[in-house]
């Protein structure tokens, strides 16, 4: 069983989360059946509990993401829906007898039925493969770097977070449905993974983008930043050379794909390649010389160590 402080910390924090999510952001079912997943692997044993505190850094990006929803991005500055395109046109743009194209605009002319699967299947990777790391790093026995990897993870996602309500931005995809002018409530759109629907039959895509509340929220391109922290990791961690091989495709697939569906600009995924770098370096070269941090890190690791 836990300790007396253990499951103390455990309700309080699960009381004031789902308290401001419910004033707030409005309860889900989805936040009830996390909060009682985390509380029955918490006390069924002491092996789950470690396991549950190792996964915290992901619980944490979870529900930071879902309070975002407290204070929408447009509402702290405006939204660039002009001025992104027209320097990703400036920057990267391509001359056809059309005229001059972003490259969203040019790839969504020369689509193909094997590039619209490969790109469903590079999407989906973006938020799982990271997680299925993690865990492999975490029963691999490998609890320092699985920390490291779950702590940059979590802190390039605040980094990308605070760039939403820096300069909220729109993605190609609403230039191209809605023009430049803002529109407030506008719902997301699958725009060019419709064509992986089409295909299998199978449109999670359309779930998951119609719940979007971030539509504004394209610079950086997180989607580009997170199997490029896990690719970063595999490559300190004792990994097969399959495993980084495979990390590293499917992260230039997400690259590619994010150009290709119109989901963001070439600007979007060279600032989420950037913000992934700079959490990693930002962690590992900055906030591990600090004697507080370290302390922090191999209590942490401890905990989790544990047999």
């Amino acid at each position: 069983m836990p300790q007396r402080k253990e499951w103390i910390a455990l309700v309080l924090a699960s009381a004031i989360w789902l308290t401001v999510t419910a004033l707030f952001v409005g309860t889900r079912p989805e936040h009830f059946l996390l909060c009682a997943l985390i509380a029955a692997l918490f006390f069924a044993s002491g092996t789950t509990r470690r396991m549950i505190v190792a996964l915290l850094p992901f619980v944490v990006f979870g529900i930071s993401y879902d309070w975002m929803n407290m204070l929408p991005n447009y509402m702290v500055n405006p939204v660039d829906t002009e001025g992104i395109y027209n320097a990703e046109k400036s920057l990267f743009g391509i001359m056809t007898t059309e005229g001059l194209l972003t490259p969203n605009e040019f790839l969504a002319l020369h689509t193909s039925r094997l590039m619209d699967f490969l790109g469903g299947f590079f999407y989906l990777c973006w938020v799982p493969v990271p997680i299925i790391f993690g865990l492999w790093l975490y029963f691999n026995g490998q609890k320092r770097v699985y920390l490291h990897f779950a702590l940059v993870f979590l802190l390039v996602n605040l980094i990308g977070f605070a760039g939403y309500y820096i300069h909220p931005a729109a993605p190609p995809w609403y230039e191209a449905e809605h023009g430049f002018d803002v529109i407030i409530g506008c719902k997301g759109s699958v725009a060019g993974l419709a064509g992986f629907g089409d295909i299998t039959g199978w449109n999670v895509f359309d779930g998951l983008y119609a719940r979007n509340a971030n539509v504004f929220a394209a610079v950086p391109s997180l989607h580009s930043a997170y199997t490029l922290v896990a690719f970063i990791y595999s490559l300190k961690a004792r990994c097969p050379q399959w495993v980084r091989a495979a990390l590293g495709i499917i992260t230039a697939g997400i690259w590619f794909t994010a150009v290709y569906t119109s989901h963001h600009y070439i600007i979007d995924v060279l600032l989420g390649i950037a913000t992934a770098v700079a959490g990693w370096a930002l962690f590992e070269y900055v906030l591990m010389r600090i004697p507080a941090m370290r302390r922090f890190t191999d209590n942490y690791t401890r905990y989790i160590s544990k047999s």
